[in-house]
């Protein structure tokens, strides 16, 4: 059985890159004797941007690759000098990839413009001891680590961007058509499922008048369920404002022309409402080898529920030569392409407490506190040093930490677990 390595979704993990730390470092000059604290900041860790690229047509290079990190900003030098940011990652999709939240399934951005997209930001650099420096502390030995860059589980949807979308049961001829109407070379052959991926073309009406045409592959009873092809490509006809719906009016397979029309239509409600009342264009294939009684009676029951019925041969032209024009001067009574509009939101950091804790007592003299915070304080601070101490005890007090461990009824000489640090609690 034939494969394709057409690759339309794929979930990825994304790392932005961590802020550089704050240097701790103290002015050397000579002939200076006691210069003061000149730690310089950490740089920005690099954003991850994402950007469409007409060059590329699949999602393939993400089948291999499903983690992307970006780099972490440079670490703060001395003389003041703040650590170099760091370059963004640059990711490039094919133009009309959706990229959602994995988790919640909500849509971060559609790559349908050429507007790059920050999709996970960078943490922000850490600052030097140069900043903490006071009248009354004025050798500071400790500084900021960086903040560390967003975290993102994304699924990408590649949805192909047509203007018109070619359904129908598989053999029914949407390849042939295409062919002949754009300058698409799909392979045609006379079996089912000749074509594996979705094919666009390129429709010349006239001068500056044209509008793109996928032929979506066939799709089969129980495709919306997941059956055959079908699953797999009806995302593709979402975004397409006109379906072209080819059937094989001469029934030459043994087929009831009617029976695949109520189908087709039957899966495109089964996986999505809205997909369901895209308006159509019938076209009655294979009139050439057709009764005329068999297209007059097909024609009868589409026009009966409203729609344009158009009597074609793919094969002989039958029919054809008109179809480019009044496709075109139907498009230009709907709405644009759909564009799926940003849901997700970034956690606001602002209604969240802006230092959240938690005390637990873990064992009869033993506490952990649970704050990622406070760790980032401890990192950059100078255990052996008396005011980089004394800066963190200050943390801890003005946080409520020390109160919320009286309460739980510590005691002088307990252990005190934040992280991998460990230390006693003195009074």
């Amino acid at each position: 059985m034939a494969t394709s390595n057409f690759i339309d979704t794929a979930t990825i993990w994304l790392h932005a890159g961590k802020g550089g730390d704050g240097a701790v470092t103290f002015h050397r000059e000579k002939f200076v004797a006691a210069g003061g604290p000149d730690g310089g900041d950490g740089g920005r860790g690099g954003d991850i941007i994402f950007v469409a690229d007409d060059n590329l047509s699949t999602l393939m290079d993400f089948r291999y690759k499903r983690k992307y990190t970006a780099q972490d900003g440079e670490n703060g030098r001395a003389k003041r000098q703040s650590g170099a940011d760091a370059d963004d990652l640059v990711i490039r999709v094919p133009r009309g990839t959706v990229l959602k939240e994995a988790e919640t399934g909500l849509v971060i951005a559609d790559l349908s413009g050429s507007e790059p997209v920050v999709v996970a930001r960078g943490g922000r650099g850490g600052w030097g001891n140069s900043h903490f420096a006071t009248p009354t502390r004025q050798i500071p030995k400790f500084a900021k680590p960086g903040l560390p860059g967003e975290d993102l589980h994304v699924q990408l949807e590649l949805k192909v961007i047509a203007d018109v979308g070619l359904i129908g049961f598989p053999n029914v001829g949407k390849s042939t058509l295409i062919s002949i109407i754009s300058a698409a070379k799909p392979k045609i052959a006379n079996y089912h499922f000749t074509t594996l991926t979705p094919v666009l073309g390129v429709v010349r009406v006239g001068p500056e008048q044209s509008f793109v045409c996928a032929d979506i592959p066939g799709l089969i009873e129980g495709a919306a369920e997941g059956v055959g092809l079908g699953h797999d490509f009806l995302r593709h006809v979402e975004r397409c404002r006109l379906l072209l719906h080819v059937v094989d009016v001469s029934g030459c397979e043994g087929r009831d022309p009617k029976a695949d029309f109520e189908q087709i239509n039957h899966e495109l409600a089964g996986f999505s409402a809205e997909l369901a009342q895209r308006p159509q264009i019938v076209l009655g294939n294979k009139c050439d080898i057709a009764t005329p009684e068999q297209v007059e009676e097909f024609k009868q029951y589409i026009e009966a529920q409203g729609l344009t019925f158009l009597p074609i041969s793919a094969a002989t032209r039958q029919g054809v030569d008109g179809l480019p024009a009044l496709v075109y001067n139907r498009l230009k009574d709907l709405p644009p392409i759909k564009v799926y509009e940003a849901e997700y939101k970034r956690p606001d950091k602002s209604l969240e407490p802006t230092r959240p804790f938690t005390v637990t007592r873990t064992g009869e003299h033993e506490f952990t506190i649970d704050a990622p915070w406070l760790e980032r304080i401890l990192a950059g601070t100078n255990v052996e040093d008396y005011e980089s101490l004394q800066y963190f005890q200050t943390q801890l007090g003005d946080s409520g930490i020390l109160d919320k461990l009286v309460e739980e009824g510590v005691e002088e000489d307990d252990t005190i677990k934040i992280g991998e640090y460990e230390f006693d609690y003195l009074y």
